[in-house]
């Protein structure tokens, strides 16, 4: 569900951030985008279609910040 791969995201920034803990957990897009894309591929559920929109809305909001995704961007 989208609900249990966005846990998964979450958790994924935690790991691979380089932010001190407790920061923002930042991650560039393009590896967010690339592991977002493999759990959804494997999830099977959710329409491409609506992974592309996730993917599009997080971009425009990782650009603002140099192009960084925040765990609140989702």
């Amino acid at each position: 569900t989208l609900q249990s791969l966005l846990s998964s995201m979450k958790k994924a920034c935690e790991i691979l951030t380089r932010d001190p803990e407790g920061g923002a957990a930042r991650i560039p897009f393009e590896t967010f985008s690339f592991l977002y894309l493999y759990l959804a591929s494997i999830d099977g559920e959710i329409p491409e279609t609506e992974t592309n929109a996730f993917l599009h809305e997080i971009k425009e909001k990782a650009d603002k910040h140099s192009g960084m995704v925040l765990i609140r961007h989702f």
